[in-house]
């Protein structure tokens, strides 16, 4: 994979259409937070809520990772998804958009660090960890983890690292391996 590959309009589409789609699933995901919030709140692990459905929000850019191989096709298919959940009026405004910034470039880290030439299971995995371990840096200060118990940190960390890994990862490797296969 040659690093400066120069994107082209089907990129560009490929990556507008992920976005849209994805955009609608985190739209989607919200309504599922608050239902599981809800049930969670009374029986004090409101927190995992956002912990367990948190891989369906960073689908999007491990998806446009896959399907364009083209470096920050990562951020900029998580950013435009994040776009699209704010413009269908998902619950957090404006602060989707700095959120999806964050996811994007977290899941790139996982791409840039097999310098774009894998897309395989290892790469799968590398950007699960690069997206959790950033992502959950980022939730440690801005939602407060920094005043729960170590046990209950590290099981948020732990839940938010199998979501990532079964939505970004499995999900994603099993849908963009049905897209590669019918381009061929």
């Amino acid at each position: 994979m040659n690093v400066l590959k120069k994107w082209h309009l089907k990129d560009i589409i490929s990556i507008a259409l992920i976005a849209v789609f994805s955009g609608v699933i985190f739209w989607g995901t919200g309504f599922l937070y608050s239902v599981l919030n809800a049930l969670l709140t009374p029986i004090g692990l409101a927190p995992f809520s956002n912990e367990i459905l948190f891989g369906l929000w960073t689908l999007a850019g491990p998806l446009a990772a896959f399907v364009i191989r083209i470096p920050l096709s990562s951020t900029l298919g998580e950013f435009l998804a994040s776009a699209v959940e704010m413009i269908f009026g998902g619950q957090w405004g404006a602060a989707t958009l700095i959120s999806g910034l964050i996811q994007g470039l977290a899941s790139e880290v996982g791409f840039a660090a097999t310098a774009y030439k894998l897309y395989n299971w290892i790469t799968i995995c590398i950007t699960t960890l690069s997206t959790t371990l950033i992502t959950f840096m980022w939730s440690y200060f801005k939602d407060g983890y920094n005043g729960y118990s170590g046990f209950l940190i590290a099981m948020l960390f732990i839940v938010r690292l199998v979501s990532v890994f079964i939505f970004s990862g499995v999900l994603v490797k099993i849908v963009s391996d049905m897209i590669e296969k019918n381009r061929n």
